[in-house]
């Protein structure tokens, strides 16, 4: 894997310039694994290897994020055992195993 690949240039909609030497942190998304950088959001994580972090509720458009400081509702993600949570006020953690889409029979 690049350099490149692993920080997600050219495949989300952030690319990383900057701060490339902070120790990597391993998490799952979507069933796929994935790395970001110690001290970034889940939402910083997700966006630098896709162009969105969910489906919007009232179109097929994909959404990224609005206020980005935990007011909006824009943001959220879900946990594989069910906990939504912000993904822009949210710290990754190694190993955290996130999913995009709302699990079944989770009530809005």
């Amino acid at each position: 894997m690049t350099q490149a690949q692993r920080h997600g240039q050219g495949a989300g909609r952030l690319v990383r310039l900057s701060e490339l030497e902070r120790p990597h942190v391993g998490f799952c998304l979507d069933g796929t694994d994935r790395e970001a950088l110690a001290g970034d959001t889940v939402l910083t994580a997700v966006l630098s290897v896709r162009t969105g972090v969910r489906r919007s509720e009232f179109g097929p458009e994909n959404r990224a994020g609005f206020c980005l400081m935990g007011a909006c509702q824009d943001c959220w993600i879900w946990q594989e055992d069910g906990t939504r949570l912000r993904a822009c006020s949210t710290y990754l953690v190694e190993g955290m195993r996130l999913t995009t889409t709302e699990p079944e029979g989770w009530l809005r």
